[in-house]
């Protein structure tokens, strides 16, 4: 008897041996998957669509590559730090495709699941809101109002999904873009108020 359990602590060991070897491979992955989306992103906001672009096809050759190494692992696949990496790539390919004024990706085009796409919708909203405060710092009120009307639009869109914390944990994204939401109007207002202040100083002093 105890050697038919030696033999099956054996045979344990090799599966567990294989699927730690697996979760290695994917923990680095994952790590390079969040740092090149977020260089995606930080060159969207410098401007620079040559690197931004580059950086993005080369997490998308990471995310294919996860997705093939966890394919008999599908555990590991939907653990939290491969989700994390898939909301990252996600959030930098929706805010490419949005300044590019591109129709967004499928969640299946680009291979990743739909509730990782759905809560990447979630921070897409965060990073739209540095866009805002970035155009506002250099006076371009309209537009920042434009970008404000396309996030409300779009957390209208986030709100219709309610499902429970168990399937998707995408009531804390919806609490945190009905925030953000809020602040940015709060900023758009001030910013509104503050030009109108500044054109009729303008005019008074032009005044005869």
């Amino acid at each position: 008897m105890l050697m038919n359990i030696s033999e099956i602590i054996n045979e344990i060991r090799k599966v567990l041996d294989e699927k730690d070897e697996m979760r290695e491979k994917a923990l680095r992955l994952t790590r390079d998957i969040v740092r090149l989306s977020g260089d995606c992103i930080k060159a969207l906001h410098r401007g620079d669509l040559e690197i931004a672009e580059e950086r993005l096809k080369m997490a998308e050759k990471l995310v294919s590559e996860l997705k093939e190494i966890l394919t008999e692992h599908k555990d590991l696949y939907f653990t939290g730090y491969v989700q994390n990496a898939h909301q990252e790539y996600v959030e930098a390919n929706l805010f490419y495709h949005y300044l590019l004024d591109e129709e967004f990706p499928h969640p299946k085009e680009i291979g990743i699941p739909e509730t990782a796409y759905a809560l990447g919708i979630g921070d897409f909203i965060g990073e739209l809101r540095r866009y805002f405060l970035n155009l506002l710092l250099n006076d371009k009120i309209e537009k920042a109002q434009e970008v404000y009307a396309f996030m409300e639009k779009l957390y209208d869109e986030l709100a219709t999904l309610e499902y429970p914390k168990g399937l998707v944990n995408i009531r804390q994204k919806q609490d945190q873009a009905r925030y953000i939401l809020e602040r940015t109007l709060e900023d758009l207002t001030r910013a509104k108020i503050n030009k109108n202040l500044e054109k009729k100083l303008e005019e008074w002093r032009n005044e005869p």
